[in-house]
């Protein structure tokens, strides 16, 4: 009986609404890490290269955290929960982060701006908004093939 119930499971039907909320979710992590990352590292006076680290890091972390958040709220052990999370986001997070920090990278003086100016925010907002775009495809290609957010979707009903 399991083993006939389990070969008619197949892949989700990826639309482009669920791949769009998958990237806003994964969205609002790098955010707060790319936020909070140059807010640490400004106030710590780092370099370039540091802070860049440092926001990516926390952008996977809370990337991350966001999916282990609701994956435990489901009543899933920490081990699984952490499991999903990697599976659901890594990808999502590694496009996203690839291609904000390159518009940051490639656009003249963002790199040096800080916090007050309106470069910084502006840039931010623009890379962010462009990594939206990049990796939303990315997600639906994953999430209809049964991969990516499909892994975690299971989790919030």
């Amino acid at each position: 009986m399991q083993h006939e119930a389990h070969a008619h499971h197949h892949a989700p039907a990826a639309t482009w609404p669920m791949a769009a909320q998958a990237t806003l979710h994964c969205l609002t992590g790098c955010a707060i890490g790319e936020v909070l990352g140059m807010v640490v590292a400004t106030a710590l006076g780092w370099g370039n290269l540091p802070t860049t680290l440092l926001a990516t890091v926390l952008a996977f972390f809370f990337g991350y955290s966001l999916t282990l958040r609701g994956v435990l709220r489901a009543g899933v052990d920490f081990r699984t929960a952490f499991r999903v999370a990697l599976a659901a986001d890594t990808l999502s997070i590694a496009v996203m982060e690839l291609i904000d920090n390159g518009v940051i990278l490639v656009w003249p003086s963002a790199m040096n701006a800080q916090l007050g100016d309106a470069l910084f925010w502006a840039s931010l907002v623009i890379s962010l908004a462009l990594a939206f775009v990049v990796t939303t495809p990315v997600n639906k290609w994953t999430i209809g093939r049964g991969r990516g957010h499909a892994v975690a979707h299971q989790y919030h009903h």
